[in-house]
């Protein structure tokens, strides 16, 4: 296999988890760090590779195979932007863009220039995502009615002071830090939104920013869904502590984070309890359920798109998430901010 040399641009926490997968992944090797942050050179050091202030200087000296940015969200436009000017293919962490606009203007550029562009929304790489997909895609629930889909948790006091005080503000709550994860995850199960209605909350933090928000979905195949966002809240229906995918977070293998709902039978995920009619002829409430519990494989999903995007670099697979998937979630996420906003229902 050939190795492939990956750049990583931002060496914070998500930046360092890539750092890490690039390691460990067979075929790729990390060829430099790009930022200008003061604890960025210890880990340059540590790591045994050159680091660079800016993308541009890396391109000259070290032009690497491909390029991650995990750098704040402002950044990742220009940077891609670069990225796409040098021929480079290059892994976006989410979200996309900070706003829709510039979103529109890098997905124009990358398929102008036929760009391989990967967007990290790395719960698509995960084998839990794939087998739920694989189990709603294949009829075992018949016809899709709706999901029931919960991302409630409690982030810490330290999460919002200091240099992050940003996160009490617009554009630092869960809408745009969390809520563009669960949107993937239900475009993928269940199909594309068409409308959503939602409202918001700031009651118990009282930041600029909301900490709560109930949304109603529309799904185009007519399906719909209701979505419950906290991060204030003392529960564990959030996908990081159901799926067992992070060792960071305890978990919790009796709860789950979405249930499928469809004709003949329904899905919880992700413990994978199916329940379906013990007589598929007698749909009704008084007829019993057949119940089980569907096989399924655990990985890494950022080590599973480390080594997708390494494939990607090499020619040999299309971006599992491409730009125009990452602006569409992107554009779901601000249509609820919007439908929050108004109080009214936003077609998408």
């Amino acid at each position: 296999m050939h190795e492939v040399r990956i750049a990583v641009a931002g060496a914070g926490l998500i930046g360092r988890r890539h750092i890490e997968e690039i390691g460990r992944s067979r075929g790729t090797r990390l060829s430099a760090i790009v930022d200008p942050g003061p604890d960025a050179a210890a880990i340059a050091e540590r790591e045994g590779v050159p680091l660079f202030g800016t993308l541009e200087s890396c391109f000259a000296t070290a032009r690497p195979d491909g390029v991650v940015l995990a750098t704040p969200n402002r950044l990742h436009v220009p940077q891609g932007l670069a990225c796409i000017a040098a021929g480079l293919p290059v892994l976006i962490e989410k979200p996309l863009a900070h706003g829709l606009d510039e979103g529109e203007r890098l997905v124009a550029a990358a398929e102008a220039a036929g760009a391989r562009v990967l967007v990290g929304h790395h719960r698509q790489h995960s084998p839990l995502m794939r087998r739920a997909v694989e189990a709603i895609r294949s009829g075992l629930l018949g016809r899709i009615v709706g999901v029931i889909g919960s991302a409630v948790f409690c982030k810490p006091d330290g999460y919002f002071e200091g240099p992050n005080a940003w996160r009490r503000e617009p554009g630092g709550g869960p809408l745009l830090i969390n809520m563009i994860h669960e949107i993937g995850n239900l475009r993928a199960m269940v199909g594309e939104i068409a409308a959503v209605q939602a409202t918001a909350s700031n009651a118990v933090r009282g930041f600029s920013v909301e900490d709560t928000v109930a949304m109603s979905l529309r799904f185009a195949n007519g399906a719909l869904g209701t979505f419950l966002l906290s991060d204030t809240a003392a529960s564990a229906r959030s996908w990081e502590q159901t799926s067992r995918e992070n060792a960071a977070y305890p978990t919790y293998p009796d709860e789950d984070a979405y249930t499928i709902l469809g004709t003949d039978g329904s899905l919880a995920v992700p413990t994978f309890r199916l329940k379906r009619y013990a007589r598929p002829e007698e749909r009704s409430w008084f007829a019993p359920f057949a119940c089980e519990t569907l096989a399924v494989e655990r990985a890494d999903p950022l080590a599973e798109q480390i080594a997708h995007f390494a494939a990607v670099i090499r020619g040999e697979a299309e971006p599992l998430v491409s730009a125009r998937d990452g602006l569409q979630n992107l554009r779901v996420v601000d249509a609820i901010a919007r439908a929050a906003r108004t109080g009214g229902t936003v077609e998408l």
